[in-house]
Parts: structure tokens; C-alpha cells; sequence
């Protein structure tokens, strides 16, 4: 029997209504590597090891299998349904009226749940590619952000707390104006915000931005995503486990240069959602925010060793006449493109 990290032992973080979740999860993007199968095998294993937030999406195209899973997880009194925290996202293809709740309901089926804890805008857009597809993909309905469309899909998302089908709901992929602009028109806050980071692009801005809003922040790729697909590779990523100041702090501490990542993370106040289908890696990665925190003086080092290299660009998503993927995040405090 492998390793139980103890559920006490597990920091928490507290959402807007003061309920509290697991400070670290388990990301099920298998990526273009992994399939449905390793996947699903590696929520079986992290839930044994001691996870309980699962965060999945329809276009990873593996929620029938992770249902299996977290049926056959209840069904050996692994763990119980409360304890679980479960996120799904709906993806940009199904954002037309009446097909938020659509998309719920084929995430509910799929993962064999009569309700979703945390459900996600994944983009706020409805620009949407295939899954797969190259960097150079275009579609050629793709337009920039709305705020009134995104406003119709997030109606949507508050029927679906209203109707018992999620609990909360969020968003991810935003920056600050965007937040600016739909925010004041919320029945039903944001409870998290999905959005990347990691040492080397921290985005302190947004997420001091969420923070101050009553929003959780989620932060994915926290190891700097070494297995993303290459569409989203540049020459100029960096990679935040060859960062000189991590891994010399990562000696200090004996231990791999991807746990100082998570523990930043962790201490910091993001909820990381790393993947791993190998075992020792997903069980370290949860135990390492239990034990030997990062000193003050190292979670200083790394906040001054920010690159602000954003790894996952989203290039796929946009629309004719845009610019570059700078354009898809508001970098001028503006949103590009969009309409109010």
C-alpha cells in the first residue's frame, strides 16, 4: 500500500461563503501524452494517497472515465461525496442559450455525480478549436471578448447553482478589465479563479485583484507545464524548474526543484492543480505542502525571480484581425478588441 498523506495534515483554503477546500488538487489535463486510461488510474491513485479536489473539464475528453473512478472511490469508502470537491469547466463550443446547462448535465452523466462542486467558464469567449489542433490553428468565427455575451453564458452558470447542479461557480482565463467589466453584473460571485501560475509568471495584479474581490485563485501549470503541448512552446518559455533561484532552494531543502514550486504556491495563497500519472510524484506533490514550509526570506527570492512568462499563450483562440496572443490578455489595462 503506498503512502496516505493524513486529511488533517492538508492545508485548506476558505472560499467567499467560509467553507474550506484541499490548498492543493490534482489537474486531470492529460495533455496530448497521456490517455483517458493513465489519466483516470492517476484520480484512483491520488484519491488513495489523500487528494480530494479533482479539478476535470469536458474537453479533456476523459470525464467518463474519471465518473468510473470516483464511483468505484465511493463504492470502497475511499472517500465519501462530501469530501470530495469536484470542478468541471464548459467549453468554448458550448456558450449559445441553453447550452451551459447542456454541458453540465453531459459532465454530470460522465462523472456519474448528481452534482458538481465547482463549474468554470474555461474561456470567456466561444472561440473554439479542436482539441489537438496546431499553434497555427484559426477559426474563423472567433471574435474577441464580450461582455455581454460572456454575461449570457454566466447566467446560465447561476441557473445552474439555482437548479442544484453546482455549487459554485468560476472563472478562468480572465484578466483584471475583463473582471472590471462583468463583476458589477454578477447575481452570483466568481468563487475562484482558474488562471496560470507559477514562479516564473505570478501575475501579481490579477491575483491580487481576485484575492481582494472574495475569489479564490487556482493556479494551473504550477510546475511550468513541462509536458504542455507543443503548440504552446516558444523559444522564449522559461522553464520554472531550471529557474537558478528555485532549484538552488530546492537543494537547500533537499528536494526536487518542481516541490519548491508547489510549496511557493501553496504558501502563497493559489490552490496548484499539478498532474501526474507516476505515483511518487503525485503523492510528493500533495505531501510536500504538509511539512518543511518555505522560509520567508525564499518566498521573497522567488516573488523577485518573476519572468512573467506566460506559457500558455492561447494563440488558438484568435480572431481574425487580432494582433498576436498579447491581444487575447488585455496587457495595455484595456480590453483588445472587445466591446464593453
Amino acid at each position: 500500500m503506498s503512502e496516505v498523506i493524513e486529511q488533517n495534515k492538508i492545508p485548506r483554503r476558505a472560499l467567499y461563503t467560509g467553507e474550506t477546500i484541499p490548498a492543493v488538487g490534482l489537474g486531470t489535463f492529460g495533455s496530448d501524452k497521456y490517455g483517458p486510461e493513465q489519466v483516470s488510474e492517476a484520480v484512483y491513485g491520488s484519491i488513495k494517497a489523500g487528494y480530494r479536489l479533482i479539478d476535470c473539464a469536458a474537453v479533456y475528453q476523459n470525464e467518463d472515465r474519471i465518473g468510473e473512478v470516483l464511483k468505484r472511490v465511493l463504492e470502497e469508502g475511499i472517500a465519501e461525496r462530501k469530501e470530495l470537491f469536484v470542478t468541471s469547466k464548459v467549453w468554448n463550443d458550448m456558450h449559445g442559450e441553453g447550452q451551459v446547462l447542456e454541458s453540465c448535465r453531459k459532465s454530470l452523466q460522465d462523472l456519474q455525480l448528481s452534482y458538481i462542486d465547482l463549474y468554470f467558464v474555461h474561456w470567456p469567449f466561444p472561440n473554439y478549436h479542436a482539441p489537438g489542433c496546431d499553434g497555427d490553428s484559426r477559426n474563423p468565427d472567433s471574435r474577441p471578448f464580450s461582455a455581454e455575451e460572456f454575461m449570457s453564458v454566466w447566467r446560465q452558470c447561476e441557473q445552474l447553482v439555482e437548479e442544484g447542479l453546482v455549487r459554485y461557480i468560476g472563472m478562468s482565463n480572465m484578466t483584471v478589465p475583463k473582471l472590471k467589466a462583468v463583476l458589477p453584473l454578477c447575481k452570483i460571485k466568481p468563487a475562484a479563479l482558474e488562471m496560470e501560475l507559477h514562479p516564473g509568471f505570478q501575475q501579481p495584479e490579477l491575483f491580487d485583484y481576485a484575492v481582494s474581490q472574495g475569489i479564490q485563485p487556482i493556479g494551473y501549470c504550477p510546475i511550468g507545464s513541462p509536458s504542455r503541448p507543443e503548440r504552446d512552446r516558444t523559444a522564449e518559455d522559461v522553464a520554472d524548474t531550471q529557474m537558478p533561484e528555485i532549484v538552488e532552494i530546492a537543494e537547500k531543502h533537499n528536494i526536487h526543484p518542481a516541490l519548491v514550486c508547489l510549496k511557493w504556491a501553496a504558501q502563497r495563497g493559489q490552490i496548484p492543480i499539478p498532474f501526474s500519472v507516476k505515483e511518487p510524484q503525485f503523492v510528493s506533490n500533495l505531501k510536500c505542502i504538509t511539512e518543511d514550509p518555505l522560509t520567508e526570506e525564499e518566498m521573497e527570492t522567488i516573488r523577485k525571480a518573476d519572468k512573467d512568462c506566460r506559457l500558455i499563450k492561447g494563440q488558438v483562440f484568435l480572431w481574425p484581425g487580432a494582433k498576436g496572443w498579447e491581444d487575447l490578455w488585455d496587457l495595455d489595462g484595456e480590453i483588445t478588441g472587445g466591446g464593453k
